[in-house]
């Protein structure tokens, strides 16, 4: 919200200062984001006016004019604008005047000079040179009645500052001038200019039917017929920098009146032209496939939950958010129709964003506009337009549907006292509200307040408490230490956390990245095999649609923006939260209904193994490479890989991961349809995985030196080529005697052709195994013994024979 200060003070000037009035405004909740002045600093720059401006007789683009600046004599000036001519009045630079620092922050100085041979006592000024805006067409012409030789920053008002308000959604009542004027009056207790709302004269009984269909959509509705108006006037100039001000642009004089009474009043209003209205206006829910070509061009579709203003042809209006292009006025505009009504904030929330553009208006009325004062505002913007644009205006027609309940709120004095952690009296609370316009009820110890129409923040008590502190003053609060002791919390130890898991992950050279939980729908059907995924209301953009269901489809489209940057190894992992339909889950205070929110941790590698360096040749990175990874992560605790399938991972090149007989997540090589799909040139590996069980850990144990010699042994078995390595250890570590302390696979074998040993569909594995007794030395037949079990049991349960 922008605004300048002398339009505030217009309504309430209290003795503040600038500086004083900005922190105040601060202090308040109404937080300044910016204070800067309406024109740099220049001096010496006054209103003069051409007599004559005769040509150049040594140059074509140069003319000669004789200004007059309120001296004894006239002066003679050298300017090349094309609008130089006699009888317009233009800013003046007089000799020893100071223009605006340039591109070198050093102030431009005026002195005599001499162009082609002519001198030129001063310098006729654009609005570019004095940095008022960047239009450097020609000279700055100023109005016939500017008082020559009078200062430009009197007479333009240049001794401004404009405020830029960062306002949060609840001040919805700050959205105007004269709602900031209310607040500060409150503040300061200066009396508050309240404007006045004269009804004007009624020159005829035409009325526009209207309709309003839907109460849930429209609470009232306000308008009048204006008849013989003259879109061809000139918006007045006190307008229009009124209006420039506040970063809007004058656009015509009914646009601008329009514009101008919703930055005075908080109230958005649209005036339509009369002649192009078909029968009626019927205010109403769209309808499934009728389009509407909107004021700024965009044609869009809407449907049953968008609010509409429509006649008997066609929809005119895109409700609460901005009018048709079929209806708007134009030059040859004679009759229009004023509206002013009153929006339900949850029947407008949204709808612009939908569309991708958002407006002053909608801005406004989802969070909340007057409902009380539809007929007043009308009776300005109707002031405004009779003044300007002349015209003949109707009976003012108002239809009253449904007014917004306002519940009258209870504020208990003690408890007020604390939570704002200071005593307050019933006298200062009541105080408070007196000057803040609410109407209010006392009994011992109690006030209640009933909100006034234009406060849609006021529903709870809490509400009420902040009122009366931020109106007291949050610098009256004393400054109290907590009294309650600090104490660390003590993490677990059977628990790391996140930051220490970050911290291994980057060790790994993977690179944290931060994405957002809606993405697009197709990467939820592709990669997440999920069909049905929680859809958004209001996506703030049109392709992030859904909540995600798997981390998956944000790593590949990190790597996707790295590709498209010739990014020759990347390796990224993501902590972050998932989106899953659970009907089992209740609705809490940190869960939604029917939401499953876990916590889980994905990484992707794709690229070269190691970054470029000499010492080995390069490869690409494989499953083996991210599932020894994945295992580093857990150390020491032992996972399982079992083949599985997963709708975004080859299948054959793709495992589940378990740990201690539970399913924590998926590991493989992204799937070859996918990997062509999103255009990558080689398929990542990637993994996901539950973070609870990746930041749990075992704690460490003492245990002794073993005081015996172990012992190793090497056997090579044949065995069939569906024969997994987990298998054959599974069955090794049921060997019988407790003997067998470790085994480890450090050959597998198979001949290019079927020899005499070794059969087709059959291969060697070599295993190494480690035996020890703990309590006494092995001897030769007790490792012999435990051998042969060994083998034995490969043999019953594997169908394994010792390779000779």
């Amino acid at each position: 919200m922008q605004f300048p200060e002398s339009w505030l003070r217009s309504f309430c000037n209290p003795t503040l200062n600038t500086q004083e009035l900005a922190e105040l405004l601060t202090m308040s909740g109404l937080e300044v984001e910016e204070l800067r002045p309406v024109a740099p600093p220049f001096s010496g720059i006054v209103v003069a006016e051409i007599l004559t401006a005769e040509q150049h007789p040594n140059a074509d683009k140069l003319r000669v004019c004789t200004v007059n600046a309120g001296g004894a004599e006239p002066l003679q000036i050298v300017c090349g604008a094309p609008n130089a001519r006699a009888g317009i009045k233009v800013p003046l630079a007089t000799i020893g005047a100071e223009l605006p620092p340039g591109e070198d922050g050093k102030p431009f100085m005026i002195g005599k000079g001499k162009l082609r041979g002519v001198e030129s006592f001063g310098m006729l000024c654009s609005a570019r040179e004095l940095k008022l805006s960047e239009d450097h067409g020609g000279l700055l012409e100023l109005a016939s009645d500017a008082l020559i030789g009078q200062d430009i920053r009197e007479h333009l008002k240049l001794d401004d500052m404009l405020f830029t308000l960062k306002l949060t959604p609840n001040l919805a009542h700050c959205l105007s001038v004269y709602g900031i004027a209310r607040e500060v009056s409150a503040l300061t207790g200066t009396p508050l200019q309240a404007p006045s709302f004269p009804a004007v004269p009624v020159k005829h009984q035409d009325k526009l039917p209207v309709r309003v269909e839907a109460a849930d959509l429209c609470g009232r509705f306000s308008g009048r017929i204006v008849r013989g108006v003259d879109t061809k006037a000139k918006t007045p100039d006190w307008i229009v920098e009124r209006l420039a001000r506040c970063g809007q642009r004058s656009v015509s004089p009914l646009v601008d009146i329009s514009n101008y009474v919703m930055f005075e009043l908080g109230r958005p209003s649209h005036i339509f032209d009369l002649d192009k209205i078909h029968d009626e206006l019927v205010v109403r829910w769209g309808r499934k496939g009728e389009q509407l070509k909107l004021l700024n061009g965009n044609t869009i579709e809407v449907d049953e939950q968008v609010g509409v203003i429509a006649d008997s042809r066609q929809v005119e209006s895109l409700a609460g958010v901005m009018g048709g292009d079929a209806t708007a006025v134009s030059d040859d505009t004679k009759n229009v129709y004023v509206e002013a009504a009153f929006w339900w904030p949850k029947a407008v929330a949204g709808r612009s964003r939908r569309y991708n553009f958002s407006t002053d208006a909608g801005h406004r009325f989802e969070r909340g506009v007057d409902p009380a004062q539809t007929v007043e505002h009308i009776e300005r913007i109707t002031q405004l337009i009779l003044e300007i644009c002349g015209g003949e205006a109707g009976p003012m027609d108002d239809h009253v549907v449904a007014m917004p309940e306002r519940k009258p709120v209870a504020l208990r004095i003690e408890r007020a006292a604390k939570v704002i952690g200071m005593p307050v009296t019933q006298a200062d609370c009541a105080g408070v509200f007196k000057r803040l316009g609410l109407e209010f009820s006392e009994t011992a110890g109690v006030i209640t307040v009933t909100p006034p129409s234009w406060r849609f923040d006021i529903q709870i008590e809490e509400d009420l408490i902040e009122e009366v502190i931020r109106v007291l003053g949050y610098p009256k609060l004393p400054a109290t230490p907590p009294l309650a002791p600090v104490v660390g919390k003590v993490r677990s130890e059977s628990r790391r956390s996140v930051h220490a898991l970050r911290h291994a992950l980057a060790a790994r050279d993977y690179f944290e990245t931060i994405n957002f939980s809606f993405v697009e729908e197709r990467w939820e059907r592709e990669l997440a095999g999920n069909d049905k995924p929680i859809q958004l209301l209001n996506p703030i953009a049109a392709p992030l649609a859904v909540m995600r269901s798997s981390l998956l489809g944000s790593l590949v489209n990190v790597l996707r923006y790295n590709l498209t940057r010739k990014a020759p190894r990347v390796r990224v992992f993501e902590i972050g939260r998932v989106f899953l339909r659970d009907a089992s889950v209740p609705e809490s205070d940190s869960s939604i209904a029917g939401v499953n929110q876990p916590m889980r941790v994905a990484g992707l590698a794709w690229g070269p193994v190691d970054q470029q360096q000499w010492g080995a040749k390069e490869r690409q990175v494989d499953f083996f490479d991210v599932k020894g990874d994945v295992e580093a992560l857990f150390a020491p605790r032992q996972l399982r890989f079992v083949a599985a399938e997963h709708p975004a991972l080859h299948p054959g090149r793709s495992a589940r991961v378990e740990l201690d007989g539970v399913e924590i997540g998926v590991i493989g090589e992204l799937h070859p349809k996918w990997r062509q799909g999103y255009e990558l040139p080689t398929a990542p590996v990637v993994f996901e995985l539950t973070l609870d069980a990746v930041m749990a850990r075992t704690l460490p144990k003492g245990q002794g030196v073993p005081r015996q010699q172990a012992v190793l042994r090497d056997i090579a078995v044949i065995v069939g080529e569906k024969v997994t390595h987990e298998a054959l250890m599974a069955t090794i570590a049921k060997a019988h005697g407790g003997l067998i302390r470790s085994a480890k696979l450090f050959d597998v074998f198979k001949p290019a052709q079927p020899t005499a040993e070794l059969q087709s569909g059959e291969r060697s594995l070599a295993v190494r195994l480690e035996l020890l007794d703990e309590e006494a030395t092995l001897t030769d037949e007790r490792i012999e013994e435990a051998m042969a079990a060994v083998l034995a049991l490969l043999a019953a349960e594997l169908g394994a024979k010792l390779r000779g």
